[in-house]
């Protein structure tokens, strides 16, 4: 069995002013795919079927690691995966990437496989553009490289209180679209992620919101959500931390501080105000790493 948790769409996204500078940073929450696979004996390695059926993108991954383990070993490695998700999909929660590291994991183990992180990378790097979510902490990640930056380290838990604009997001074709991100853009995204790797460092919650609210505002020239100025009156109504959003999705969320002694006021009047808005709310929370 492998496992792999979603994210609330990125704390920043953009690109830096460096070669291959398309970025991430993510938001880890507590939403899990599990993946799990069981080797048939005397199957060929292409003979791997997945269930549901739709999970294209895993099976293709595990008929890659079942060539590898019969390469290794000399012997047949084909099976069944079952791949459970309560991660949305096509919203920008890392749905795909969540998929896909899950099954490496559980084939991996299943057929003795090591599955570092740099082999995961790999392997998904010939798949599609893929979140960071191979790292348990909150990291800087190339996504289109598919290659971690760094590891910019953990917060406290926050919650997310998150509404959906509808529709769905392909993640291969929205990496197609062109950056319209000038060089003072990249400069100035080079300058937020500074910003946010200082703040985890020093556990500062405020500053998060505010870079996360920063990016998602200019991330309107790429993919505009008509709810964000909304979401941000709202989140200063209730004094929220600042907004989030799926910069390559169709979800927005405002960040509050589970340890504020007002955190259960805040809460439920963001729920009401966004269910107002966009008619429906989820609460998520933000996972916290040793």
């Amino acid at each position: 069995m492998g496992t792999a948790f979603g994210t609330f769409g990125e704390l920043l996204q953009g690109v830096l002013p460096e070669e291959d500078g398309d970025f991430l940073v993510t938001l880890p929450v507590a939403r899990w795919t599990m993946a799990t696979f069981r080797q048939e004996l005397g199957c060929d390695s292409g003979d791997v079927v997945v269930r549901p059926a739709g999970k294209t993108k895993a099976l293709r991954l595990a008929r890659t690691i079942s060539e590898l383990a019969e390469l290794r070993t000399g012997e047949p490695a084909g099976g069944t995966l079952h791949v459970n998700s309560v991660i949305p999909e096509g919203k920008g929660l890392a749905s795909s990437s969540a998929d896909l590291v899950a099954t490496a994991r559980a084939v991996g183990q299943a057929l003795g496989v090591g599955m570092p992180p740099s082999r995961i990378e790999r392997l998904l790097a010939d798949i599609e553009p893929t979140d960071g979510v191979l790292y348990p902490a909150i990291v800087a990640f190339h996504h289109r490289a598919v290659r971690l930056r760094g590891v910019l380290g953990s917060l406290p838990v926050m919650a997310v209180v998150g509404i959906d604009e509808g529709g769905s997001v392909d993640t291969v074709d929205f990496n197609r679209i062109p950056k319209p991100f000038t060089l003072a853009d990249r400069h100035a995204y080079a300058r937020l992620l500074d910003r946010l790797t200082r703040a985890v460092r020093r556990r500062d919650l405020a500053e998060v919101g505010r870079v996360a609210t920063r990016s998602a505002r200019m991330n309107q020239l790429l993919r505009h959500k008509w709810s964000l100025e909304p979401m941000r009156e709202i989140c200063r109504e209730v004094g929220g931390l600042g907004v989030a959003v799926a910069h390559s999705g169709t979800t927005l969320g405002i960040l509050l501080d589970t340890g504020d002694p007002s955190y259960t006021r805040r809460v439920s009047a963001a729920a009401r105000a966004c269910e107002e808005l966009a008619g429906g709310v989820t609460v998520y929370r933000t996972l916290s790493f040793p």
